[in-house]
């Protein structure tokens, strides 16, 4: 499993409300199918304000995507072979930092046994060479991304602990949100009244 680049963690104000006690509890069993969140803490570009969608993890590492970052390119222009399971003017999104020429569709199956691979429930990953006769009737909607994200085996763990990430329950309204650049606000607001008061914060907090 391939790590992504180093981050910075910048001191910010406790987040006790935010993570539901003084520190995040230890990571027990597996991590896949659920968010994260970036926290205010994590000043990595490839991951600030970002929500990640947690699809394989275990004792070796763990794989996730962003959900939050469209590029301006368009499936059909750059991913042919995919095109048809997408509408005209959807956009490819930024996965991650690893791999940025890997090409992955995460898609809501009808029928899940056609997926590659499930992340949470009737959400999966498109076979690497899909057959449109057959999986598009499959498919109830379906989002490309290019590039991963990627930890190492301990990596997630310890940055959980560091508090630069909240664990939340994903749903496919997340994986699928037609305006994903809300989706970090959206997502952090269910965490309560500090969530809310997060998602109110201008990029640079010494605006007002």
């Amino acid at each position: 499993m391939r790590r992504h680049p180093s981050r910075a963690i910048v001191s910010n104000p406790p987040m006790d409300e935010l993570l539901g006690s003084g520190h995040q509890e230890p990571i027990e069993g597996s991590l896949r199918g659920q968010l994260l969140i970036a926290t205010p803490t994590l000043n990595d570009p490839n991951f600030w304000r970002t929500v990640v969608l947690i699809a394989e993890h275990s004792e070796d590492g763990a794989m996730g995507l962003v959900l939050n970052r469209p590029l301006e390119v368009l499936v059909q222009d750059a991913v042919e072979s995919l095109a048809q399971f997408v509408d005209q003017d959807d956009s490819v999104y930024q996965g991650g930092p690893v791999e940025p020429q890997a090409v992955l569709a995460l898609a809501e199956f009808i029928d899940p046994s056609k997926a590659a691979s499930l992340a949470f429930g009737q959400v999966g990953f498109v076979s690497a060479d899909p057959d449109v006769d057959t999986l598009g009737p499959s498919l109830a909607r379906t989002r490309v991304f290019a590039g991963y994200a990627g930890w190492g085996a301990g990596q997630l763990e310890t940055e959980i602990e560091e508090e630069a990430w909240v664990v939340e329950l994903a749903h496919p309204a997340d994986v699928f949100a037609e305006d994903a650049e809300l989706l970090w606000a959206s997502v952090l607001r269910r965490r309560g009244a500090i969530g809310e008061m997060l998602a109110m914060m201008p990029p640079d907090p010494s605006v007002n």
